[in-house]
This record gives structure tokens, C-alpha cells and sequence, in this order.
């Protein structure tokens, strides 16, 4: 855990788990190391150019007014969020790349994030902070064919499944959709082999199945590779992607194991235009949790988002329409209990959500960036199943809740990428330096 005495002089300490310490180190030393080098050097004995290191950082200051938030009451609330470090560093080009991401919520979230409707992770109705080592992977890719679009590739380390669609930290909404959990399996033990053909992208990956327990947390070596995932994404032209995925995990509430196991499918379509100055979204998402072969609940999910950029403005739309458990709540109300068990759960309830963004990008480089943003949010929530040991209008104090966001996103260097693909399974063509779309070209 990253604990601060004092923001104001930065006064802080990394503790906690000796493995996640350690990889911390590991790409901050990284991080300086090759900070020092050229900003651009020659690859593959200069026959191609491209960045050998590239780094960058971001963080978001927003304040979220949230009504009603609990019993009746409104809440106002101020964070700085999604504070990161990214960097890749491709000593031979993308034969060998290694790419990290340090997120320090853990210390500016430790309590969690307003964001009516989400859970996970032992948090309700708050966003959870992300763990300090979020991604460090190592990837091995060879492309070949007349265009390079076909390749194969290998990728080890600790990142994202091959499962569902982009993390939300990714895309533009500063709030996440409440069906993270659904949609995506992130921060976990992977080995993900990407085979692509033409428009075919192939994976399959092998992963621990429990989800982290705190920020400072790291994988069970005694779960390593208990869980597995495919995907296959079809590329008919550059900027359209049809994706569908499944997975079998096991445990993931129970770091021990011998909780539920969870069966989860997603479905998707992304389409943007060829200037890269809007895209579309539609995303399906469904798991089960099962008991044996025995289903004991299942949670649905329908997303639809689009987001459109004209000169300095920017703009985004985002209904979802999802399924979550209701689980009993903690002395402190916006938690719950880890692990959660079948009694655990009070009931299920059905969340419709329309979120609207606004955003101007007062600065837009190569060396910094700074965006100005609003957000706003109507949520109207039901319970599925009556009677319900939760009743939403009881808790809430009503079953429509309002959620008004404003802020700022800060970031250096490197733009932050599309995330949720390594290698071969990015579905861009490699043109040198990092895979995947630039945050300002989503």
C-alpha cells in the first residue's frame, strides 16, 4: 500500500506485499533508466525508425456530486484519480517489447470513487482502486505476410485476459459502466498466445482466477493459470471490429478458492471513422456464477457508447443497462463482504444508466496534454426479483439517482493506449513504436 502522511509535501511510502513492492521498483528504476536515453533511436540495425522507450503519466482531478447517494442524502466528493505511470520500452523493436502501468489509486482512492451502480472487489456504489503494479508484460511478436497485418505472438506477465472489450480507463468517461466485472478480466497472471490471419484475430490465454484482495496485491502463485479465456475478432476494414469472447474462471471472489466459479461471454461491435475522430460501441456481456455445474445466478449486460471529436471539442453518449448482486453491506455502507457467499447476496437489481460527456482540449502535444471535462449521469435502478432483502428506493432514498462530474485529465509523454490487447491481437496495423489507438484518436 501506498500510504501519504501529507499530499502537500508528498510525503510517501510504498508498504505491503513484497512481490508487488518489488515489481514497483522494477519499472520505476526501468522508467528512469531509460528516461535517459534518446527520445527516438534506430531499431533493428536502423533499418526502421521507431521509439525504442516511450514514457508517459496521467492523472484526473474531478469533483462528483452524487443525489440521493444514501438515504436521502445528496454527496459531494473530490478525488484525484486514475494517477498513472505508462511506459513500453522495445530494445528490438516488437520481437521483444515490454510494457508496464503503475496506478496509484490505491493511495488517492484507498476509500473508493463515487460511481452509483458499480461493485467489485468489495466495494459498492464506489469504484475500487486498481492495484499499484496494474500491467507489466512481456510480449514476443513476429509479423509476416506482404502488408505485416498477420502475426503470432506471445505474451507473459501480469495484464489483461484475452476477454471482452477495451478497459473503460481507456476510453473517454472519466465514470466507469458498472459492468467492468462483466466486460472485462484485468490484473491477473496471463500467458496469452494471438494468432492473426488477414481480418482473423485468434486468442486463447491462461490466468489465476482470483481477483485482487487490496491494491497492493498480487496473484496467488497456488491459482496461477486455474482459469482460461478465447477471443475472436474479425477486422473486415480497418476501422470496424466484431469480437466475441468466452471464459471459464474460477474463484474469483474467493482468493483460496472453492467459492462460486463464474462462466462469462461477451460480444461486441466497434466501428470509427478513417479519421480517427469518432467511434461507436456496442457491447453484450453475461456471466453465471456456478456452483459445480449448478448456475446459482446469472447478470446481463447491454451497453451502447459513442464518442466524436470536431477541432478542440469533444463529446460522448453512453447507455448501459446492466445486472448486478445486491450484497449485504458492511458497518461501513458502500462496502461489502470478501469473500461474498450465496447468503451474502440480498437480492439483484437492474440498472439503467445515461451518461453524457463534454470536454474541450485546451492543450493537445506530444508533450502534454490538459482536458477540461463534464460529465453528467441519470440512473434509474429496480430490483429484479420481489420480494428483494434490498429495496433500491429504501437505501437510496429514491429508485433515480443524479451523478454531475467535473474536472480536468493532466498527461505527459506518451499517450495512453487502447487496453485489453498485446501483440498480434492488436487490431490496428502496426506502423512502429506503441500498439494500438492514441487516447485523442478513440
Amino acid at each position: 500500500m501506498l500510504e501519504c502522511t501529507s499530499f502537500t509535501k508528498l510525503d510517501c511510502r510504498i508498504v505491503g506485499h513484497q512481490r508487488s513492492l518489488a515489481s514497483v521498483q522494477l519499472l520505476l528504476r526501468l522508467t528512469v533508466l531509460a528516461s535517459l536515453l534518446p527520445r527516438t533511436v534506430s531499431a533493428q540495425g536502423g533499418h526502421h525508425s521507431s521509439d525504442v522507450f516511450e514514457i508517459g503519466a496521467q492523472a484526473i482531478g474531478v469533483v462528483t456530486h452524487e443525489s440521493p447517494a444514501i438515504h436521502g442524502r445528496a454527496l459531494t466528493e473530490g478525488y484525484l484519480t486514475q494517477p498513472m505511470i505508462m511506459g513500453q520500452l522495445d530494445p528490438w523493436g516488437s520481437l521483444l517489447s515490454l510494457k508496464g502501468t503503475l496506478n496509484f489509486e490505491g493511495a488517492t482512492i484507498k476509500r473508493g470513487e463515487l460511481n452509483a451502480g458499480i461493485y467489485g472487489e468489495g466495494y459498492i456504489d464506489r469504484r475500487h482502486p486498481h492495484t499499484y503494479l496494474h500491467e507489466m508484460v512481456l510480449t514476443s511478436e513476429r509479423r509476416f505476410g506482404g502488408d505485416g497485418t498477420s502475426g503470432v505472438s506471445i505474451t507473459v506477465g501480469k495484464g489483461f485476459a484475452p476477454f471482452g472489450t477495451d478497459d473503460p480507463m481507456a476510453r473517454p468517461f472519466e465514470k466507469y459502466p458498472i459492468n467492468h466485472h462483466l466486460a472485462q478480466i484485468l490484473e491477473r497472471a496471463v500467458a496469452i498466445g494471438a494468432l492473426r490471419a488477414g481480418s482473423w484475430i485468434f486468442e486463447g490465454g491462461a490466468f489465476n482466477g482470483d481477483e485482487p484482495t487490496s491494491p497492493g496485491d498480487t496473484p496467488n502463485r497456488n491459482r496461477y493459470w486455474d482459469s482460461w479465456s478465447g477471443r475472436v475478432t474479425f477486422v473486415p476494414w480497418p476501422q470496424g471490429e466484431f469480437q466475441t469472447s468466452y471464459a471459464r474462471v474460477k474463484s474469483p471472489e474467493n482468493p483460496d478458492g472453492g467459492g462460486a466459479d463464474q462462466r462469462k461471454q461477451s460480444a461486441s461491435i466497434r466501428l470509427e471513422d478513417a479519421q480517427h475522430s469518432g467511434y461507436a460501441l456496442l457491447e453484450w456481456a453475461h456471466t453465471g456464477d456456478y456452483v459445480g455445474s449448478t448456475r446459482s445466478f446469472a447478470y446481463t449486460s447491454l451497453l451502447a457508447e459513442t464518442w466524436a471529436r470536431y477541432d478542440r471539442l469533444n463529446g460522448a453518449l453512453r447507455i448501459e443497462r446492466t445486472e448486478r448482486p445486491d450484497e449485504q453491506r458492511l458497518v461501513d455502507v458502500f462496502r461489502t463482504q470478501v469473500p461474498a457467499t450465496d447468503l451474502s447476496i440480498a437480492g439483484r437489481s437492474r440498472w439503467t444508466i445515461i451518461t453524457a460527456r463534454a470536454a474541450v482540449s485546451l492543450v493537445n502535444n506530444r508533450a502534454i496534454s490538459f482536458e477540461p471535462f463534464a460529465e453528467l449521469a441519470r440512473a434509474r435502478v429496480s430490483p429484479i426479483l420481489r420480494p428483494s432483502g434490498f429495496d433500491p428506493r429504501q437505501f437510496y432514498g429514491s429508485d433515480r439517482m443524479w451523478s454531475v462530474s467535473v474536472g480536468a485529465r493532466l498527461a505527459f509523454g506518451m499517450s495512453h493506449m487502447r487496453m485489453g490487447r498485446y501483440g498480434a491481437a492488436v487490431a490496428g496495423k502496426p506502423e512502429g513504436g506503441m500498439s494500438g489507438m492514441k487516447m485523442e484518436d478513440m
